[in-house]
């Protein structure tokens, strides 16, 4: 039986694709849905860019037809602009004002009680990303759903980049001997992913264990790369940590990907790698890092000064790593520093749009507020012999339409993990201080 799903307008401009996204269905888009898309498109941001794009997509299937009528996806489905199931009066009963989200709830409300009215009636669904929205249609009697299709991952599956196995001992002791092991050896029901970290412990109980690394073809696991020596005066505190320097540090690998509540170490340790290869091994020209300036696109704001100092509240998170790692002693210290080096930039991802940075080592914190287009835009600017760091905390989300399996971040994870070229680690024990975990934790 085909079903009816009334789409809001934030479901389109998070996925301006999302009008194929219900298969054999019919897709019903609110005529306020277009209004609220025609206020969005002359936004220099990634809602004006979707707003844009939708409009697009809508102009083109008009030529097949009267949108008002249906016109038919290539699926089998069918998408229509609905004009005529705009009476208010049952939501008004309910909510009083005629807000958008209310009028839009009002066409999902409509086509419910008149599908209900038939023989074989039709189940209505509305979509939106607003839970507010959701919880309104609830009250309505209307069945609520987010829009999912673009999840990557359930989020208790998502891959965390390392795997704890219980072996023989006899295994771990061929390890030792031969400095690697088949992973055909280990008789698995799972796939470990390249550049996936193992811990392998005795399952006799004893203190035996090892770490390894799955090599970068998927078939055998290695020995660490690196040994557990600082960098920058930074050691790894865990293992972890340990698995994240490694990934930094490991020229073969030049897209990493590393996540983890506020503490866990994810900047600082990305710093420090960065730090050694431009400075110390001058594998790279530059070490160029940024944030995005949530909502990435938009102006910084009327801030006094010039774009350093607009800059600067934006990326003071930058500054104290670096202050840490340089030992400042005074207030304005590390931008002496910083304009002596000359090799290190601090930027707004507002900036890097149409770039191409080659041989550089570029770290982007906070990526879990950066959208799947805009988290391409980013690593495709990476040129010839660039290493590109993603960082994150995808439970910490300022953009109104992601989450923690639907941001960009998460996307790369998911994405990337089959590729030999790209590694993830997952940071989840705090370092910062007790408190700074205990606070991650509870709050």
């Amino acid at each position: 039986m085909k079903k009816i799903f009334v789409l809001d307008t934030n479901v389109l401009l998070h996925d301006p694709n999302a009008i194929f996204a219900f298969e054999e269905h019919e897709v019903v888009i609110p005529a306020v849905v277009l209004e609220e898309i025609d206020s969005k498109k002359r936004n220099a941001d990634e809602l004006g860019r979707n707003a844009r794009f939708v409009s697009r997509l809508l102009d083109g299937l008009r030529e097949k037809g009267q949108l008002h009528d249906g016109v038919p996806l290539e699926h089998g489905g069918r998408i229509k602009v609905e004009l005529n199931h705009r009476s208010f009066v049952k939501v008004q009963e309910m909510f009083g004002e005629a807000s958008n989200d209310n009028r839009i709830l009002a066409v999902a409300l409509n086509y419910k009680l008149e599908e209900d009215q038939k023989e074989r009636p039709r189940s209505v669904f509305l979509v939106s990303k607003d839970v507010l929205v959701r919880i309104k249609a609830d009250v309505l009697g209307v069945t609520a759903q987010d829009y999912l299709s673009d999840r990557t991952a359930d989020p208790s599956e998502l891959y965390s980049g390392n795997t704890t196995l219980k072996v023989h001992p006899s295994i771990i002791d061929e390890f030792y001997s031969y400095r690697f092991l088949p992973i055909k050896l280990l008789q698995l029901s799972f796939k470990l992913y390249p550049n996936e970290f193992v811990i392998l412990k005795d399952e006799m109980g004893t203190g035996k264990s090892a770490l390894l690394r799955v090599s970068s073809d998927g078939t055998r696991l290695e020995p660490l790369y690196l040994s557990n020596d600082p960098v920058w005066g930074i050691a790894a505190r865990n293992a972890q940590q340990r698995m994240a320097l490694e990934l930094l540090l490991n020229d073969d690998i030049p897209l990493v990907t590393i996540t983890g509540k506020a503490g866990t170490g994810k900047t600082l340790l990305a710093l420090a790698a960065g730090l050694c290869k431009v400075e110390d091994d001058h594998k790279y020209k530059k070490l160029l890092i940024a944030r995005p300036v949530v909502p990435m696109g938009k102006d910084i704001g009327y801030l006094p000064g010039e774009k350093d100092e607009k800059l600067r509240p934006w990326m003071q998170p930058i500054y104290d790593n670096l202050e840490y790692l340089f030992d400042t002693k005074k207030s304005g210290d590390i931008d002496k520093i910083l304009m002596g080096l000359g090799s290190i930039q601090v930027e707004a991802l507002t900036y890097i749009r149409g770039r191409s940075i080659p041989g550089q080592f570029i770290i982007v914190d906070e990526a879990q507020n950066l959208s799947r287009h805009e988290v391409k835009t980013i690593v495709s600017r990476a040129g010839e012999g660039s290493k590109v760091i993603l960082m994150g905390d995808p439970e910490q989300i300022d953009h109104p339409y992601l989450d923690a399996v639907s941001n960009g971040l998460t996307y790369v994870v998911e994405r990337f993990k089959q590729e030999g070229l790209s590694g993830h680690i997952t940071l989840t024990k705090g370092e910062r201080s007790k408190l700074a975990q205990m606070a991650a934790d509870l709050l």
